[in-house]
């Protein structure tokens, strides 16, 4: 059985390209990278690759897949931000950030629902 190497890349996907677009690059701050034909849009960071797609994937259903983490050395400035541009944080209990015994996290829904975490190492 071949090796494998890392996480090539993980994929979201969403129904309005635009509109999400505007989330990930004007709320997350990424990057755009390689864009496929406008339906699938990476986005190239830390060795690994984030992406949007609207195609239809029938297996595929925004607002139902599992979290991504990205990182970040603020996590309490990163939330600030993404509350003044009308965002709410995912309710973690009646928290808006989470702990555990090695990092900080809270998560975010992009506008198709999905869930993005934003993760900071103690």
């Amino acid at each position: 059985m071949p090796h494998l190497k890392r996480v090539a890349f993980t994929l979201y996907p969403v129904t309005d390209m635009a509109r999400a677009r505007a989330f990930y690059e004007g709320v997350l701050g990424l990057l755009p990278g390689e864009n496929f034909g406008g339906a699938f849009q990476e986005y190239d960071f830390g060795g690994t690759t984030l992406a949007i797609d609207s195609s239809p994937f029938p297996f595929l259903q925004p607002g139902t897949q599992a979290s991504v983490s990205l990182e970040t050395d603020d996590l309490d400035g990163f939330i600030q931000t993404i509350k003044s541009q009308g965002h709410s944080l995912v309710d973690l209990g009646g928290r808006e950030k989470g702990e555990s015994p090695v990092c900080y996290m809270a998560f975010v829904r992009d506008p198709d629902g999905n869930i993005v975490g934003l993760h900071q190492c103690k």
